[in-house]
């Protein structure tokens, strides 16, 4: 598979910005630090493929404090009455709409897939290479977006 058409981390990076501005911290008061996290223990995540002329996937990976957060900022609901239902569709609205960001920088065509949201557990990933990646933190809370492209058609 190649890898020079994939998105770079700075890429990666103006998604996130773009994508925390927009949804998570309109007000400027919260962004995505880019920091080096630590690894994530007992957390949420979420997936989106990406087929067609390019393939791999794009995958989110937070703490449940982080998932939680997010519920509550794109649902426009109480931190305590977000449920679990709710942390997982909004992980996996923003897999959905980082994925889509990262599949405009992809060559055509490509199809995106509805979002695969794991609560806890682990997810692999076999036949792929990480392309970029984003390891930052939200709210004190460890967050990681990665690009993994597929190794084999």
């Amino acid at each position: 598979m190649t890898t020079e058409l994939a998105p770079t981390d700075d890429d990666l990076r103006a998604i996130a910005d773009q994508v925390w501005s927009s949804y998570l911290d309109p007000e400027g008061v919260s962004p995505l630090l880019p920091l080096p996290a630590e690894t994530v223990g007992g957390h949420v995540s979420a997936a989106v493929s990406v087929t067609g002329a390019w393939w791999g996937h794009v995958v989110i990976r937070c703490s449940p404090a982080a998932a939680r957060n997010a519920a509550a900022a794109l649902l426009g609901v109480e931190l305590a009455d977000a449920t679990s239902d709710d942390v997982a569709d909004a992980v996996g609205e923003l897999a959905n709409i980082i994925g889509g960001n990262v599949k405009s920088l992809l060559p055509g065509p490509c199809a995106l897939s509805l979002p695969s949201v794991l609560l806890s557990g682990e997810s692999s990933w076999p036949d792929v290479v990480q392309i970029c990646q984003l390891r930052g933190s939200w709210q004190g809370e460890p967050v990681q977006i990665r690009v993994l492209a597929g190794t084999v058609s």
